[in-house]
């Protein structure tokens, strides 16, 4: 059986048929877009709202939940991650794979390797903190998580803070 998905904005459609009539199942693939996109319309008719709320609290999975925040159309994806960080979720140390789930729960899949990129940039621009977990793993949290000044062997590592005595 071979599956294929077509994702336009929020609406997302799956076609899933045998190999010998996959053929037939690609040629309904612009119809189905055409369907995807009249239905987007109608859902939002005025782009300049936000294009996407909070997951529903049935998707809200775990002790620490998700974050919930509102993303609008032309967030990056530091915008998206700034916007996790700024509110209750980003107060507790979050790792990769934290920040990664939080995405897919909006519908924004971004490879690993992007996201990693990503936080470490906030972090050098001190939007975030970031240090090793005692698994060896690294962790981010809110740069307003604590009270400046951030004390510690890893605020250094990280240029936050002079080095003492060196």
């Amino acid at each position: 059986m071979a599956k294929i998905r077509v994702k336009l904005g929020q609406a997302e459609a799956e076609v899933e048929a045998e190999p010998e009539r996959l053929r037939e199942a690609i040629e309904l693939v612009p119809e189905l877009a055409a369907k995807l996109q009249t239905q987007a319309r109608d859902q939002r008719p005025d782009m300049r709202e936000p294009v996407q709320d909070a997951p529903s609290d049935s998707a809200v999975g775990g002790a620490a939940g998700l974050p919930a925040v509102s993303l609008e159309k032309g967030d990056s994806l530091a915008d998206v991650i700034g916007k996790f960080f700024s509110g209750p979720w980003g107060r507790e140390k979050r790792k990769l794979s934290d920040v990664r789930e939080a995405l897919q729960s909006y519908g924004l899949n971004y490879p690993k390797q992007s996201v990693a990129v990503a936080l470490l940039r906030l972090a050098k621009t001190t939007k975030l903190r970031r240090f090793k977990a005692e698994d060896g793993e690294y962790v981010y949290t809110s740069a307003a998580a604590v009270g400046l000044p951030w004390t510690g062997p890893e605020a250094a590592t990280l240029g936050e803070i002079p080095l003492q005595g060196g």
